[in-house]
């Protein structure tokens, strides 16, 4: 896959008219989408839909996820601060138990 610079020659390439897929082209368009990562399917003149190569759609996905847990993790924050935060310390006087009885205890997370 080719790394793209935004050019108007790579826009007006990255168009692909129905009608390609009407006259049976859909396979020759999948290879365009595997060498350049996207194509925008235009019908009646409008885009329709985005084609894009997995592995950059799986990127894309993951990228989303990091913003997400990065959001929630400064939300936490500011909330945390707002509210005094608890140190483990704390927690384990609080709960009347030590690191070293933690050690033994296997967690799993899903």
């Amino acid at each position: 896959m080719k790394k793209e610079i935004v050019s108007l020659k790579n826009i007006v390439e990255s168009i692909v008219p129905i009608t390609r897929f009407n006259r049976g082209e859909a396979n020759k368009v999948f290879e365009e989408v595997s060498e350049y990562g996207t194509k925008v399917v235009f019908k009646n003149n409008v885009p329709a839909c985005v084609l894009v190569d997995p592995k950059r759609y799986e990127e894309m996905v993951e990228a989303l996820e990091d913003y997400a847990l990065y959001f929630e993790a400064e939300k936490r924050m500011k909330s945390a601060e707002k509210e005094g935060f608890i140190s483990s310390e704390n927690v384990y006087k609080k709960l009347n138990i030590n690191e070293a009885e933690l050690d033994d205890i296997d967690v799993e997370l899903e």
